[in-house]
C-alpha cells in the first residue's frame, strides 16, 4: 500500500466508528502495523486532519470539516438552512440543529444554541434525527445501523424489532422522537427535509430537557414541520 494509501485509510477508521480512536483501535481498524499507524497518524495530526485529546485519543481535525465544507451539496444545505434553524430556536428556545446522515451516523450539519457542535457525528439509531435520516435510507445501511445498537444510556432502544418500528412510524408520520436514548435530561424531535425526488437530504431537530419538551411537544412539532415545509421548498426553488 502506498503512503497515501495508508493516510486514508487512518482517515478511513473513523468512518462509521466512534468519534475518538486510541492508537490501537486505528492500527486495527486498518490493519496497519503499530509503528506504521503511529507514523500516518503524526503526519495527519501535523497536517490539521486528526486532533490528538488529552485522554492520548485522536479525532478528526478541524482541517478536515474546513475541507468538507467546501462541498456544494452540503454549502447549500447550510446556507439555505440557517434561518430556519434561527426561526425554530427563537420559536422555541432550545436548541435547533441540521443534520445529514453520514454513514451509521447522524452528522451536525448546522446548530444553534447547543452544545453540539458542527461535525459532531451522532448515533443515528439512538437519536430522532438519526432516525428520520435512517427510515428514507438504503436498506443495506439501515440493516448495518440497526445490525448491534449500542446502548448509550437506560434509556435507549436496543431491540432491532422495536427500532425498525420506530422507523416505519416515521416513514408513515413523518416525525421521529428520542427521550433520552442518546444522552440522559435531552429530548429530541426531528422531521426531513427533501429536495425534489431525492428525498430525504437533511434532518431539522429540537432538543431540549425533558421537563420542557413535556409540556411543548405539539408546540415544537408543529414548528418542526412548518421550517422543514419552507425549506424543502427553498432547495426546490435553488
Amino acid at each position: 500500500m502506498s503512503v497515501a494509501g495508508r493516510l486514508l485509510s487512518v482517515l478511513g477508521a473513523f468512518q462509521d466508528g466512534p468519534e475518538t480512536l486510541r492508537l490501537s483501535d486505528i492500527a486495527e481498524r486498518t490493519g496497519l502495523p503499530l509503528p506504521t499507524a503511529l507514523r500516518m497518524v503524526r503526519e495527519l495530526v501535523l497536517w490539521g486532519g486528526l486532533e490528538r485529546q488529552r485522554d492520548g485519543t485522536y479525532r478528526v481535525g478541524t482541517r478536515l470539516w474546513a475541507l468538507g465544507e467546501l462541498t456544494p451539496c452540503l454549502r447549500r444545505l447550510r446556507a439555505t438552512g440557517r434561518p430556519f434553524l434561527r426561526e425554530l430556536h427563537d420559536v422555541t428556545r432550545s436548541a435547533a440543529r441540521l443534520f445529514v446522515l453520514d454513514g451509521h451516523h447522524a452528522m451536525v450539519l448546522d446548530e444553534l444554541g447547543s452544545p453540539v457542535l458542527y461535525g459532531s457525528r451522532l448515533p443515528a439509531h439512538a437519536t430522532a434525527a438519526g432516525r428520520v435520516l435512517l427510515a428514507d435510507a438504503p436498506e443495506t445501511v439501515v440493516r448495518e445501523s440497526l445490525a448491534k445498537p449500542a446502548r448509550l444510556t437506560p434509556y435507549t432502544i436496543t431491540n432491532v424489532d422495536v427500532l425498525a418500528q420506530r422507523l416505519q412510524a416515521v416513514r408513515e408520520g413523518g416525525v421521529a422522537a428520542s427521550h433520552e436514548e442518546w444522552r440522559q435530561g435531552v429530548v429530541c424531535l426531528a422531521v426531513p427535509v427533501t429536495a425534489g425526488d431525492v428525498g430525504t437530504v437533511a434532518a431539522l431537530s429540537v432538543s431540549a430537557p425533558p421537563a420542557v419538551a413535556a409540556g411543548q411537544t405539539g408546540r415544537i412539532t408543529r414548528a418542526l414541520v412548518a421550517a422543514a415545509a419552507r425549506m424543502s421548498r427553498s432547495l426546490d426553488q435553488t
